[in-house]
């Protein structure tokens, strides 16, 4: 069995993904600043509803079709939940009590263990070896992170932590429905659909828990709401999608490496944040994890080894 081709990245597709990984990362800052006023399922409300009209606008410029079938919707519905509802809220509610650097930096592992619930779910996504020792990796990293604290004492800050890796796992599951359940459906149409759906589950939630949202806020809290949505969803997908195309999905998991300094580094210019040395450590036995996982590291080692042994230079 041959494996897949992965697409070469050009100097357009990495601007783009150093793009996508800012707008991502940013998506972290711009929860620091609307949880000053904004409780979290609101913040994810606002997220999903905004980005809504921008895509359909788009899907309408493009002259797609909206499908028409119960199943369909009801299959957007479920990826709503999985890969918006559910994951921002528990991201955003574990940024009230960690900052937005050490989520952005948990939430990196979710390639990692999204390639392990794919082996388990999916018939031609195997688990290897290779797949485990990177998840493997990674709860290392996640272990170093949290610190040995966490096994013998009960503190909101680890509560949090484990939300936010409860939600790397939401996002793994997703993955996997998308590749079942909407895999005819145009990427495009997916992304809008996805963000319909999670509105209308957050919709009754946000309002039953929080209450009415609060109009009255500070222009500062605004700008990162609706940021959080024009340019941490809806751009965001549209950069996804189109890397995607151009560099295939390998390329495109190079993303989850990125987001994490750029969360960081708006959290210490902007919000005087600071992660402790364990932090870094953690994610970097993390992005060691990604590169077992990914695989090509390995396989350019053992080229080069190769050529050596060729007598190549």
């Amino acid at each position: 069995m041959t494996r897949p081709r992965i697409s070469a990245m050009d100097l357009t597709s990495a601007i783009m993904l150093l793009l996508l990984a800012v707008v991502w990362g940013g998506t972290f800052f711009f929860a620091e600043i609307a949880l000053r006023q904004v409780p979290p399922l609101t913040i994810v409300l606002h997220r999903v509803v905004w980005a809504v009209p921008i895509l359909v606008l788009i899907l309408r410029r493009k002259g797609m079709a909206v499908p028409r079938s119960w199943r369909v919707w009801g299959a957007y519905l479920v990826m709503g939940a999985l890969n918006n509802a559910l994951p921002f809220s528990l991201i955003f509610w574990g940024q009230t009590q960690i900052e937005g650097g050490l989520a952005a930096i948990l939430n990196a592992t979710t390639a990692l263990f999204g390639a392990v619930v794919a082996g388990l779910l999916l018939r031609d996504e195997p688990l290897t070896g290779r797949k485990l020792a990177g998840a493997g990796l990674g709860l290392l990293g996640v272990a170093f992170i949290m610190g040995p604290d966490a096994l013998t004492s009960f503190n909101p800050g680890n509560l949090a932590q484990l939300a936010v890796l409860a939600a790397t796992l939401s996002y793994a599951l997703a993955g996997v429905w998308g590749r079942v359940a909407l895999s005819g459906q145009p990427p495009l149409m997916n992304a809008c659909g996805m963000l319909v759906g999670s509105t209308v589950l957050m919709i009754p939630v946000a309002l039953w828990v929080d209450g009415l949202p609060r109009l009255q806020l500070s222009l500062e809290v605004w700008a990162a709401l609706l940021a959080m949505a024009v340019l941490s969803t809806a751009l965001a997908y549209l950069l996804y999608f189109a890397i995607l195309r151009r560099a295939g999905a390998a390329n495109l998991l190079l993303v989850t490496l990125l987001i994490p300094p750029v969360a960081i580094a708006l959290g210490v210019f902007f919000l005087s944040e600071q992660m402790p040395p364990g932090a870094w450590v953690g994610f970097a036995i993390i992005t060691a994890g990604f590169a077992v996982t990914d695989g090509r590291l390995w396989a350019g080692l053992r080229r080069g080894a190769f050529i050596r042994g060729s007598g190549g230079r």
